[in-house]
Formats: structure tokens, sequence, C-alpha cells
């Protein structure tokens, strides 16, 4: 979704309240998405005035009951998301709507989850807590393996820094006879 600037949608609303084009056709010219976004800034602007045109910067979270008030106002009084907004001095209506959808796809609980991903932190608990669940002759397993794989690649690159055309060769000459076992 585009973003649009304060400065712009003031610009937008200003031009519709002097009469001389409606929702659909200032959408238009300026290029804007939808003409539901004219009719939501124009709404905000009148309820809240230039503040209500503005980016909110906080992230403010609302607690799972405030979003089930606001859906069940809105079930209840058959009021539109923008109305809706507007009773709940919410400024983005669109809010609502992924409300709406999180509570329909998982129920009162999809509105609790907290947005984004998991810190980095989770991420590191996790991995500490697997390495916790391996007992030590799986570890010391792990290492050996890896060991091996480091002593291969070292020894390969070992044939290779000393007679790189030659290497390439017989690496050449591998795949062919591997890949003729193979279509037999």
């Amino acid at each position: 979704m585009a973003k649009y600037s304060g400065k712009f949608k003031l610009m937008v609303v200003k031009e519709y309240q002097e009469g001389k084009l409606g929702y659909k056709l200032l959408a238009r010219k300026y290029g804007v998405k939808s003409h539901k976004f004219v009719l939501t800034w124009m709404k905000n602007y009148e309820k809240f005035g230039a503040k209500g045109l503005m980016r909110e910067k906080n992230n403010k979270s609302y607690s799972v009951q405030f979003k089930l008030d606001v859906l069940r106002f809105m079930k209840r009084t058959g009021s539109s998301v923008i109305d809706t907004a507007l009773q709940f001095d919410l400024t983005n209506p669109s809010m609502i709507t992924k409300w709406k959808k999180d509570f329909i796809e998982g129920g009162a609980e999809a509105l609790g989850k907290p947005k984004g991903r998991p810190s980095m932190s989770d991420k590191a608990k996790n991995k500490q807590v697997e390495e916790k669940e391996m007992t030590n002759e799986q570890k010391l397993e792990r290492e050996n393996e890896l060991l091996r794989l480091e002593v291969e690649y070292l020894k390969k690159l070992r044939a290779f820094q000393m007679d790189p055309k030659g290497y390439l060769e017989r690496q050449k000459q591998r795949y062919h006879s591997n890949s003729k076992k193979n279509s037999n």
C-alpha cells in the first residue's frame, strides 16, 4: 500500500472542501489508489483536524478486550469500518479490518498475538535449548563429522592450489564416469 504524507492528505482534503471535485475524481487526479482513502482522510480531518491526517509514529498497541469491543460495536450497529474507527478515535480504519480478519481466522487468541518477528534473543534461546537436549555422545559425533568435512575440504583445496587445471580435469573425468554408471 502506498504511504501518503500528512501534507499531501491535507492538500487533497482542502481541495475537496472547495467543492469542485468529489472523492473519486480527486483520487483519480492525484493517483490515490482508492477513493475510500480520500473519504477516510476527509472524515479524519472533520473529527481530529489536521492531526488526524498525520501518520502515527508510536505504533500503539491495543488490548484484546478493546479490539473485541470495537468488533462487537461494528457488528451490533452495522457501522462501516470508517465510522467505527471514528467512534473509537482510531485514525487508521484498515487496522479494524485486520483485526476482523484475524478474529475470523483464529478467534480471540489471534487478536493477542504480538506483531512482527520474534526478537533475536528468542532464537538464540531456542538454539541453546536444542544443544542442551543433545547427549554428550551426540555432540562428539557431530563434532567428528564437522572435522571430517573440514579435512576433506582442505585436501581438495590443497590439490586445486597445486595443480588447478589437472584437478579440474580429474573432476570432469570423475563426473562423466559417474554419470555413465547412473544412466545404465
